[in-house]
């Protein structure tokens, strides 16, 4: 009866999930994403080759591993992508909480896996790095707080992110993991600064950050050894640095050739910190200057993206993790040409390691979500219906 006085309602046609995310998603940073991830696989058939025959297994064993642990990476990152930035705020809250209890736990019951740091949580045959995924969760809670900030009657967002900041940062150094400790103050500084930050207390807090720099040189043994083989002008050939800066000079322009590489065989680490070594030696500067582009194109991509986004915490998320996940291959980069002291720190979805992997793929999978193509109103159409209305 109230559909013959009133007549029915029409019915919206509602376009499926996945051909609407594929609609809208950035397909130039997905596919980035994808061309990263095989030139990873591919490295790793040579670079962790002479890791697992020291360790007495098939020689294909890691490169298999990568390939499982980079298929959830994959997966994450698509199953993220899909999600709004209210269902990604949501979940970044949650698994900050659970981040954050894992790493305050990791002094007690970690282990440091002869690296020096205890930063791994081992459980049945597996290992955990809870620090890769409290980066991103870290990211999305600062955009909240920071977004709420704005609102009027909003709560004192950049001074609870602040406290956050220091929180987690003061249990990261605490293993100690000054590399990821300095991406959260990083992380932390980006989106201060877009969402409105004098520039006079982004220089304090450079100077806080110094100071810190200078506290942990003269505190921790470890982060003094690091920063002491970084400045010393003679390089030893025999540590992981000047093996890298070898195989770096030896590769040229167009490398050794395909499997010729000797660094791979010297190099503990050459399947994670520096499989840019092993790229530059084998496949010369043509393919290191492919994997930088790769990154820019994801970095730039994104924030030309969300520059047109009117949301603050998309905004503030998405840009947080873009330049989270560019400055974190920069360092790993600049580590192996010793532009940087080392930081125990892998190259996105190149690198071995199954809690980078899947980390990053959540990461980039937030940052997908966030620059999604959304509708939005004109602003011609904005002024005529605030017209009507007045």
């Amino acid at each position: 009866m109230t559909e013959m006085v009133y007549g029915s309602n029409p019915v919206r046609a509602t376009e499926p999930v996945i051909p609407r995310w594929w609609r809208t998603i950035d397909k130039w940073t997905l596919s980035s994403i994808f061309v990263l991830f095989g030139i990873g696989l591919l490295l790793g058939l040579a670079a962790s080759v002479p890791l697992a025959t020291r360790n007495g297994l098939e020689p294909y064993y890691y490169v298999q591993k990568q390939a499982m642990f980079g298929g959830l990476g994959m997966a994450a990152m698509i199953a993220v992508s899909m999600l709004s930035p209210e269902t990604v705020r949501r979940l970044g809250v949650i698994g900050f909480v659970a981040a954050l209890v894992l790493v305050m736990v990791l002094p007690l019951v970690g282990q440091d896996h002869g690296k020096g740091a205890i930063r791994w949580l081992s459980f049945g045959g597996f290992s955990l790095q809870p620090s890769e995924f409290l980066k991103p969760a870290f990211v999305v809670v600062t955009a909240w707080l920071m977004a709420a900030s704005q609102q009027v009657g909003g709560p004192p967002g950049k001074t609870i992110s602040f406290l956050l900041a220091i929180l987690v940062v003061g249990f990261l150094a605490m293993q100690p993991d000054f590399g990821q400790s300095a991406l959260v103050l990083f992380s932390w500084g980006v989106i201060y600064f877009i969402a409105g930050a004098p520039m006079l207390l982004i220089v304090v807090i450079g100077g806080i950050t110094a100071a810190g720099g200078m506290f942990a040189y003269g505190a921790s043994e470890h982060f003094a050894r690091r920063i002491d083989g970084f400045l010393s002008p003679d390089v030893d050939p025999r540590t992981q640095l000047g093996y890298a800066a070898n195989a770096i000079q030896e590769g040229g322009f167009f490398g050794v050739g395909v499997g010729e590489g000797q660094v791979k065989w010297s190099l503990p680490d050459a399947h994670t910190d520096f499989i840019i070594a092993v790229a530059a030696e084998e496949y010369g500067l043509i393919l290191v200057l492919c994997i930088i582009t790769l990154y820019a194109v994801v970095v730039v991509r994104s924030l030309l993206r969300l520059m047109a986004e009117r949301d603050p915490f998309t905004r503030l998320a998405g840009a947080g993790l873009a330049c989270v996940f560019g400055v974190q291959a920069m360092i790993n980069m600049g580590v192996a040409v010793r532009l940087l002291p080392a930081k125990g720190m892998t190259l996105p979805f190149v690198s071995y390691g199954g809690s980078s992997l899947i980390a990053a793929g959540i990461t980039v999978g937030a940052l997908l979500a966030m620059t999604r193509t959304r509708r939005r109103d004109r602003m011609s159409e904005v002024f005529k219906r605030g017209g009507r209305q007045g």
